[in-house]
């Protein structure tokens, strides 16, 4: 399975895609894994995206240079960029796995039959799938752009919300062979 070609056809068959990862999963030795390398995968992409903001190239750098001016004046760029780095790579993991294992209970309450690492898997391939387009925002924010960064801000919400939803219901469907 190819991740690029599953990345595109999950904008337009994200069951399907969620169908083939699990699939994956139920065949290899540690599944968590493989979700976990896609959620890192997927947050590196989306700082990568936020280095032109933090260097001042981008749209939001006089906003972000005001909210990160100290007494001693602007922070210095390797601390901001060693701090956007750690929070995207380290913070925000728990904060996923934790949301993760709530839409799971969630989804159980509602009747659904799955198990905990596919919802997990749905989410954190969501954000993967989701990653180019935050660097098309980064793009758009060197532009100078602040209508193209809007309609970004909605394509990456509404593009998330689609394939992370449809991930998830497959994924709550339950892996018996009534669900294939």
């Amino acid at each position: 399975m190819s991740v690029t070609r599953e990345l595109l056809r999950s904008y337009t068959r994200p069951r399907q895609v969620m169908r083939a990862l699990m699939d994956g999963n139920r065949t290899s030795d540690r599944p968590e894994a493989r979700g976990f390398i896609y959620l890192l995968a997927g947050l590196l992409i989306i700082f990568l995206s936020q280095i032109p903001d933090l260097t001042g190239t981008g749209l939001a750098a006089p906003e972000l240079s005001e909210q990160l001016t100290g007494e001693d004046g602007p922070a210095p760029l390797d601390a901001r960029l060693a701090i956007t780095l750690f929070v995207w790579l380290f913070v925000w993991p728990l904060i996923l796995y934790v949301f993760g294992g709530l839409t799971h209970v969630l989804a159980r309450l509602a009747g659904g039959k799955g198990q905990g690492v596919n919802a997990r898997l749905a989410l954190f391939w969501a954000i993967l799938a989701i990653s180019p387009l935050f660097l098309l925002r980064g793009m758009a924010s060197v532009s100078q752009s602040a209508a193209m960064v809007m309609v970004m801000n909605y394509a990456i919400a509404a593009g998330f919300f689609w394939i992370w939803l449809s991930g998830l219901y497959e994924a709550e469907r339950g892996e018996g062979p009534d669900s294939a």
